[in-house]
């Protein structure tokens, strides 16, 4: 699991008590909650349980540093200590990397639950999650392992210097939405979906960590999971745009709104807030169990929350910035003063260097210059000789049997097709074999006729075939659409980078509608093969078809052996 080096982890992340815990907390009386909601939470303090906690606590395992686990996990730092868990940073001494470990006692009351979602957790092995490793039952213990990513941020790190710009919001709920949707499908919901609970990586990509697990740990349910975590990512959106917790209460190190005015749109929160992101955060909000928003409908499943932020217009990266140019100075050309010695102070001028002797005058002159034209006339038709005979010798060799042979009657010579012309292409959406996509959002970004963007797919650790996940088997690309059946005679593609195995397929003529399967797309362009950094493809014969699929398999390595990332930047069908 990803973790801050100082930082708790997840699971216990906050004392503040929020709406989307008190759901499941509502044991605590009002003076409890009251006095839990005026504190902060610091790393210290995240420890703290939630309002409710007056029940007695559970006696934690009485581990201490420097304890091992199954023979390898050695425990390094306590991170949190609650109700009858802890959690560490330890280090996996075979494969010499950190991991988290959460520990509780067998006898718990919540062990059985805790293994059982953490199993569960283990079995989706979606990348956008941090990935649960271990979960044992051994010496009246009962410990799960996970990542441990030092390099990632929480969402509440991110959120302590001010709100996220437009891009990097629209980046945060596309991801979560779609990871949620994903783990939705099959059956896991998250519960405790938190700003520490989201991290983004040093690539840009947002990791969740706790699917399951976290909640399991807190004994949290839902009599409506999807709508609980749908109401969560709305939450995290609305503290990305605004800097403040949607309701009334001070909560993860961010300020809640003023009491009594209720839940106000984030435009009415900060000035300059994206509307289309605002009005998105409103919509998947609850606020006395009716949507926030009142112009769309509420999102209440988090496929729901996807699919109405891909209906938003592309939010784009903003510009970089270049330094000013310095100051405008006039060079000593157009100060008027080329060519003239500039007097330096305590330097003696140099005096001039003597013109170079007249040429040869006189007889021997002449004489002379004659035999060096001579020379070099000689030289220059020598050499032309050369050159022509070179290209004529060429020719012979690259000339067959069909060049010399003589024009038979009808017959006319075959010659090279054309490239074509560039069809436009009408739209363009991920290939999503098994129904779960990558970077939807990103596909625009391969027909938009710049090669400096790209769709990209996530890094993939372990194994090229996009981390050897089930549900990759079938690998991955991007969809073109022609918007008719076009006669196509080639293809160009820009990869992102080179080293990705690809191939390039077409629908048959009769296909009305974009597939999503292999045997859907039976016309071939390329053989599938190692790709450079280009695809160019001219068919010798033009195929009819509507749709064309680049279908990538194998990912190119991305900063290390053990890593893998892939894409397409910009995509061109002939015609």
């Amino acid at each position: 699991m990803a973790e801050r080096s100082t930082a708790a982890v997840d699971v216990a992340d906050s004392s503040g008590d929020d709406p989307l815990t008190a759901k499941a907390d509502k044991a605590a009386t009002d003076g409890v909650a009251q006095a839990q909601d005026a504190a902060e939470p610091t790393a210290q303090d995240e420890g703290e349980d939630e309002p409710g906690g007056e029940q007695p606590a559970l006696g934690s395992p009485e581990l201490h540093s420097g304890h091992k686990l199954a023979g390898r996990y050695r425990l390094e730092e306590c991170v949190t200590r609650l109700d009858g868990f802890s959690s560490w940073r330890a280090v996996d001494e075979k494969l010499r990397r950190a991991v988290g470990v959460h520990l509780l006692c067998a006898d718990h009351p919540r062990a059985r639950s805790v293994l059982a979602a953490a199993r569960s957790s283990a079995l989706l092995g979606d990348p956008r999650f941090v990935q649960v490793l271990d979960a044992v039952e051994e010496n009246d213990l009962v410990y799960v392992v996970h990542e441990w990513l030092p390099d990632a941020t929480e969402l509440t790190g991110l959120l302590a210097s001010g709100p996220l710009g437009p891009h990097d919001a629209y980046q945060l709920v596309t991801q979560v939405s779609q990871a949620m949707a994903a783990a939705h499908r099959e059956g896991l919901a998250h519960l405790r979906l938190t700003p520490s609970a989201v991290l983004r990586s040093s690539t840009g990509q947002y990791r969740i960590r706790g699917l399951a697990v976290n909640a399991a740990l807190r004994g949290i349910s839902s009599d409506s999971p999807q709508r609980t975590d749908t109401e969560a990512i709305g939450a995290l959106l609305y503290a990305a745009l605004t800097q403040r917790w949607p309701y009334d209460s001070d909560a993860y190190g961010l300020r809640g709104l003023p009491k009594g005015v209720g839940l106000i749109a984030p435009d009415q929160v900060r000035a300059g807030v994206h509307r289309g992101l605002a009005e998105i955060a409103m919509r998947a909000l609850a606020n006395d169990g009716a949507t926030a928003s009142r112009q769309e409908p509420p999102c209440t499943t988090p496929d729901e929350l996807a699919k109405a932020v891909a209906a938003l217009p592309r939010i784009r990266p903003p510009e970089p910035e270049f330094p000013a140019p310095a100051e405008y100075q006039r060079t000593t050309y157009q100060q008027g003063t080329y060519g003239r010695p500039q007097p330096r102070p305590g330097v003696t001028t140099v005096q001039p260097v003597a013109p170079p002797p007249p040429p040869l005058q006189g007889r021997a002159g002449k004489v002379l210059k004659w035999a060096v034209s001579a020379l070099l006339i000689a030289a220059l038709g020598l050499g032309s000789w050369q050159v022509a005979d070179t290209l004529l010798d060429g020719r012979k060799d690259r000339t067959t049997p069909e060049d010399t042979a003589p024009a038979n009657g009808d017959e006319k010579p075959q010659s090279t097709p054309a490239p074509g012309k560039p069809l436009s292409i009408k739209d363009a959406e991920e290939f999503m074999p098994d129904g779960s996509g990558i970077q939807e959002n990103q596909v625009p970004q391969a027909i938009d006729g710049s090669p400096e963007t790209a769709w990209t797919t996530n890094q993939y650790k372990g194994y090229a075939n996009f981390g050897n996940l089930p549900y990759r088997k079938q690998g991955s690309g991007i969809v073109v659409d022609l918007g008719s059946v076009q006669n196509v005679a080639g293809i160009d593609v820009v990869m992102e980078r080179p080293g990705q195995t690809v191939e390039v397929l077409a629908a048959a003529a009769d296909s009305s509608e974009a597939e999503h399967a292999l045997s859907d797309f039976p016309q071939r362009l390329t053989e599938l093969a190692p790709a450079g950094k280009e695809i160019h493809k001219t068919l010798e014969k033009p195929l009819r078809t509507r749709y064309v699929l680049i279908h990538i398999t194998s990912l190119a390595p991305d900063g290390s052996a053990n890593d893998f990332r892939g894409g397409i930047s910009e995509i061109t069908v002939r015609g």
